[in-house]
Formats: structure tokens, sequence, C-alpha cells
């Protein structure tokens, strides 16, 4: 069993920034890949970042790319998903999860292909 923790959102002008961080525990952390997801109201969950096991292997969707970045400490047990020049459709409940699939197997923007979730953290974006 996973336990996974939001922390780090909340409200920001366009243009400014914002780190939320992802804890862990009930696994070795190091040994498996993770991802941020969003979900605006009235929307599906998306995809938004991913990053291996080790840290050194990364994945974004355009609409973030160049602005955010994804990182993980593994002797903290934790992920941060840094968020630059925000804009307001950035606003969405973030999701961390964590995957059980060797990282380079399957389609990883899906949110069925993970199994643990956090409970998510606001980010609102005002303009």
């Amino acid at each position: 069993q996973v336990q996974l923790v939001e922390s780090g959102g909340g409200l920001v002008q366009a243009g400014g920034s914002l780190r939320l961080s992802c804890a862990a525990s009930g696994r070795t952390f190091s040994s498996g890949a993770m991802a941020w997801f969003r979900q605006a109201p009235g929307k599906e969950r998306e995809f938004v970042a991913r990053i291996s096991g080790s840290g050194g292997t990364t994945d974004y969707t355009d609409s973030v790319k160049g602005r955010f970045t994804i990182s993980r400490d593994n002797a903290k047990n934790t992920m941060y998903l840094q968020m630059n020049s925000l804009k307001p459709e950035d606003t969405a409940v973030y999701y961390c999860a964590a995957d059980t699939l060797p990282f380079y197997i399957g389609t990883y923007n899906r949110p069925r292909r993970y199994d643990y979730w956090g409970q998510g953290t606001q980010v609102t974006v005002s303009s």
C-alpha cells in the first residue's frame, strides 16, 4: 500500500509561481515512477508530468512544457512540481499518483494506469 499526501497549493496571480509537494510512504519510493495530474471543474482528470524512479527521465504535457518542472528527492520520499508563469487555465485540483508498471510499458498519460492517488491540492490562478 502507498500513501500520498500533496501540499503547496494556493491562490496566485497570473505569471506567478507555486511549488507542489507530494510526500509518499508505504513502499520503496525510488522504485517507481510518479506523476502529477490535474482536474478542473467539469473536466476530466488530465496528465501533467511524470518522472522515473531515479528521476532521470521526465515527460510533460505540451501545455506546461517550459513552465513546469517535475523533480523528486528519493532521500525525502518526496516529489515536487515547480510551476512558473502560471496561467488562469492552470487552475485545477492537482493530484500526485504512483505508478506500479515498468516505466516504458504502456500509455502513461491515462489516470487508470495509476494505482495510488493523493487527496489533491487546489491551485487557483487569478487573471
